[in-house]
């Protein structure tokens, strides 16, 4: 079993930054195993995907949503078993509830499924 903990969200003015932390802990987890990626979920609205990165064996590859490309950057931290996002130019379209995810294996495509989810973490940008 694998246990995600988002944390970072916050209000904030468009045009503004955050970093949302996702943190991975469980007895199976591996940075070496598995995917990690980012979603989010707007008041409505269907869950998107946002951002991925592969498996630290899979070379760490790097997956953004057109939307974000240029203001996003997924990256983890192999040492701490975290991912983070880091949000830059947050416009008020980028509010919603942020979810993090972990895919075990190599049988993974960036915005498929996933084998575990974090709780989330709300994410608001006022105009």
């Amino acid at each position: 079993q694998v246990q995600l903990v988002e944390s970072g969200g916050g209000l904030v003015q468009a045009g503004g930054s955050l970093r949302l932390s996702c943190a991975a802990s469980g007895r199976t987890f591996s940075n070496y195993m598995y995917a990690m990626g980012w979603f989010r979920q707007a008041p409505g609205k269907e869950r998107e995907f946002v951002a991925a990165i592969s498996r630290s064996g899979g070379g760490g590859r790097t997956y953004y949503v057109d939307s974000v490309k240029g203001r996003f950057t997924i990256s983890r931290d192999n040492a701490k078993n975290t991912v983070y996002l880091q949000m830059n130019s947050l416009k008020p379209d980028d509010t919603a509830t942020y979810y993090c995810a972990a895919k075990y294996g190599d049988n993974w495509s960036p915005a498929g499924h996933y084998d575990y989810w974090g709780q989330g973490t709300q994410v608001t940008v006022s105009s």
